[in-house]
């Protein structure tokens, strides 16, 4: 019998890491977990470790990668410690790794990704913002690199399952029209507008669906994570944004769907669990069980469906004009959007000014071409600084 593959799962402490290392858990035979990282989380890290008994352990600072050593040596375990960026990109590209989860949120995760893909792994993609920052270089290293990308969001990964083997060749080539990109309309779906300027962050992290961390939470209130999921598809599956159609899906049944030439629409359905991406991608092109329950559509018994309003979603409506922007207009959109849902989520600013910050980002700043990543990092600092200006000059 072979080795058990190796995994390094970046982000271990979210949601899609905890997943991931749960369906890890119910396949030994197959799956060893190699590295984990953890941001604030510490101390679920070190119960991580303690499962699971990792080589390495990668923390953000020197402090707390002392101090989480230490808790280690005393428990007996052999995990070692690294630390930051540096560490990240160690523990994704290391020659024993066969496969790695890049699930940190945010452009923080954009280095150590890249760094696993120059390396040739198998990546399981989960972070969307190193496609939305550098869809252009990202791509350019998956083909030089031979490195297998596997998208693990519900959306893109069926996609993926409904697309034919070779629709690298293009779609028009594979006879696919459109890809429908399924979106649940968030908890703000059916407020009244006139309510809309005072929800709580804990309303817009309220999803009905999906248990989210908060940022991600409230950029799925803004239908922001599905603009990025736009920008995102165009680039894993070499769409215009005019191929990609959103559709407002409330039971989140449906992951998304391939229209293609003949009249005949795909759809991969399952329920709202992200075990079953994971799952799909960890062992594809084979199928293994996720711990899953069984889609009951009698229990479900109607799916409905809508076209998304974008004087509800501005947001939706700022991606997709990042989107056809291209070149460093996504990398700002993400930046500028980042420090808005920080200060959203701080009580510093409404939840409408979320959208009106990342509008006048993208109105002040001017789109350039990038051509490596030092270049896209700036598009970012420059879109963060006007962020924090309009913060500054309203008062928060």
């Amino acid at each position: 019998m072979s080795r058990p593959q190796q995994i390094t799962v970046l982000g271990a402490t979210g949601s899609i890491g905890l997943s991931t290392l749960d369906v890890i858990a119910r396949h030994p035979e197959r799956y060893q977990v190699f590295a984990l990282s953890g941001f604030t989380r510490l101390s679920e890290l070190l119960a991580l470790c303690v499962r699971h008994v990792p080589q390495f352990a990668v923390v953000p600072e020197g402090a707390a990668a002392r101090g989480l050593q230490d808790d280690l040596r005393a428990a007996g375990l052999p995990t070692r410690v690294l630390v930051g960026e540096e560490g990240l990109c160690q523990v994704a590209s290391a020659p024993e790794v066969d496969a790695v989860m890049a699930a940190i949120v945010g452009a923080a995760g954009l280095r150590p990704t890249l760094a696993a893909v120059e390396a040739g792994k198998k990546i399981l993609l989960a972070n969307k913002e190193a496609l939305v920052m550098s869809g252009a270089l990202f791509m350019q290293a998956v083909r030089k690199s031979g490195s297998v990308l596997l998208p693990i969001d519900s959306e893109h990964n069926a996609i993926f399952q409904c697309m034919p083997a070779d629709f690298a060749r293009g779609l028009s080539s594979v006879g696919v029209r459109r890809i429908l990109l399924t979106a649940s309309g968030g908890p703000f779906r059916q407020t009244p507008m006139s309510e809309l300027a005072d929800v709580s962050p804990e309303q817009a992290c309220a999803h009905p669906n999906w248990s989210m961390g908060r940022k991600i939470s409230v950029d799925s209130a803004s239908m922001m994570n599905k603009g990025l999921e736009l920008i995102e598809a165009c680039w894993l599956f070499d769409a215009k944004p005019t191929q990609v159609e959103v559709v407002i899906h409330p039971q989140s049944v449906i992951h998304s769907l391939v229209d293609y030439v003949d009249g005949s629409v795909l759809a991969q359905l399952g329920n709202p669990d992200m075990r079953t991406p994971i799952a799909n991608a960890l062992a594809w092109p084979e199928r293994i069980d996720s711990g899953v329950a069984p889609l009951d559509l009698f229990a479900i018994a109607r799916l409905d469906f809508e076209a998304p309003d974008e004087s509800r979603f501005p947001c939706l409506r700022l991606a997709r004009q990042a989107a056809e922007a291209g070149d460093s207009a996504p990398a700002m959109l993400n930046a500028a959007n980042e420090v808005a849902v920080a200060a959203f989520l701080d009580g510093r600013v409404r939840y409408l000014e979320i959208a009106s910050i990342i509008e006048e980002v993208l109105n002040l700043e001017p789109v350039v071409a990038l051509h490596d990543l030092d270049a896209v990092f700036t598009a970012d600092a420059k879109a963060r600084v006007l962020a924090e200006h309009w913060l500054s000059r309203h008062g928060r």
